[in-house]
């Protein structure tokens, strides 16, 4: 794949189709491939074309030997469209991704004209703080956890509960979380990202047409906080997929692509 320079870093990228640009951002831990199962396929058939990259510290990108903040992340995000979608373009993001995006928007709004903001939040309360603190500190004390168990662990934070009854659905689940797991040194980096008090609050800036997916079962970013994100944002657009978790986009990919299709066009 392509590589680039971008904010200090080497980022490798991916484009397919043709068209008018759209960027997606993946979330926490996480390469660009997830995106190339449904959403890419979707967005190039709609007549667009697909941009989709690793973040900083995913290999083979670089980066992440110090900490960094949501403000180098957006940056990294910003050189890569002036290079390959100069103008507005359209930008997804994912979890963590989405994060990006709403900063992305405070910093540099005049290069994107509409966002989709997927399994979002603007701040973190308690249980999503204490959940972030948890993996923090077994990547810290280096736990030796069997892949078993973080297959299971994945499965039950991100997944439905109609996903999770489903004996076939759930067992291929468990085979590709535990073939899969996040690699590279920006999966720690990612971990000290934390939305501040402030971060909602700046979210009125936001100027740019926005539309935020949420998905009932989330235990990561649950729906609450996916619509306290859409009202603070000026005219921002809701819509909360049911019967998925913070993988929505996986398990009700459908749903998903018709909602960002929808608000792209």
């Amino acid at each position: 794949m392509p590589l680039l320079q971008s904010n200090g870093v080497v980022l490798e990228y991916e484009v397919q189709g043709a068209g008018e640009p759209v960027l997606l951002v993946m979330g926490t831990g996480a390469d660009r491939r997830p995106w190339h199962l449904h959403q890419v396929p979707a967005v190039v058939e709609a007549g667009y074309r697909a941009i989709t990259f690793n973040n900083r510290g995913i290999p083979p990108s670089t980066g992440a030997a110090e900490p960094y903040t949501l403000h180098d992340l957006a940056g990294d995000v910003a050189g890569l469209l002036e290079q390959l979608a100069p103008g507005p373009c359209r930008v997804v993001g994912f979890s963590m991704g989405a994060h990006v995006v709403q900063q992305l928007l405070m910093d540099r709004p005049e290069l994107v004209s509409r966002a989709v903001l997927i399994g979002t939040t603007g701040r973190m309360d308690t249980m999503r703080r204490a959940m972030r603190e948890a993996e923090r500190l077994l990547y810290d004390r280096q736990v030796d956890v069997p892949p078993r168990q973080r297959a299971v662990s994945t499965a039950l934070e991100n997944l439905s509960r109609a996903t999770l009854a489903d004996e076939s659905a759930v067992r291929d689940w468990l085979d590709v979380f535990e073939y899969a797991q996040p690699a590279g040194p920006g999966v720690r980096a990612q971990l000290d990202l934390e939305l501040d008090g402030d971060h909602l609050a700046r979210c009125a800036r936001i100027s740019t047409p926005c539309h935020v997916i949420a998905f009932s079962d989330d235990v990561i970013a649950p729906p609450d906080l996916g619509r306290e994100v859409a009202e603070a944002i000026p005219g921002c657009t809701f819509e909360e997929v049911a019967g998925c978790g913070h993988y929505g986009y996986l398990e009700n990919p459908a749903a998903v692509n018709a909602s960002l299709l929808k608000h792209f066009s």
